[in-house]
């Protein structure tokens, strides 16, 4: 199996024992994110911040390995509140398009560094 290793300095550094994306053939694992600024690596303040940093951490790790949100399939979000779901698609609503990916939301009891959100993906790449 050939594994590329996507990395990016427009996304937050992983901060742990992990990579920002794996691609394998035309599928790239996107790793979780979430709301941290890339150029600080502190948590963005409130809930929608924190949704639209998560969605443009995404977005930042799509680009680098040669993709978009568009070319997402699947993502799933993690919240620690699930009363922020509506909130959620209605900042997706700017991010992606139809035809929307498949996705979970999942209601967690914590997120790393006392996140709100948190969200990965996968993405499929044209060859």
């Amino acid at each position: 199996m050939n594994k590329q290793i996507i990395k990016t300095d427009q996304a937050p550094q992983a901060i742990g024992t992990y990579s920002q994306a794996v691609r394998v053939g035309d599928t790239v694992y996107l790793s979780g994110q979430i709301g941290l600024d890339p150029a600080t690596m502190t948590l963005v303040e409130g809930i929608e911040n924190q949704i639209h940093r998560v969605l443009r951490n995404l977005q930042a790790v799509a680009q680098a390995a040669g993709g978009s949100l568009a070319d997402v399939v699947k993502l799933n979000v993690f919240l620690t509140d699930l009363g922020h779901f509506a909130k959620v698609n209605e900042i997706m609503a700017q991010y992606f398009c139809e035809p929307y990916p498949a996705r979970a939301a999942v209601g967690v009891a914590s997120l790393p560094r006392g996140a709100l959100v948190e969200a990965d993906a996968v993405m499929v790449l044209a060859l």
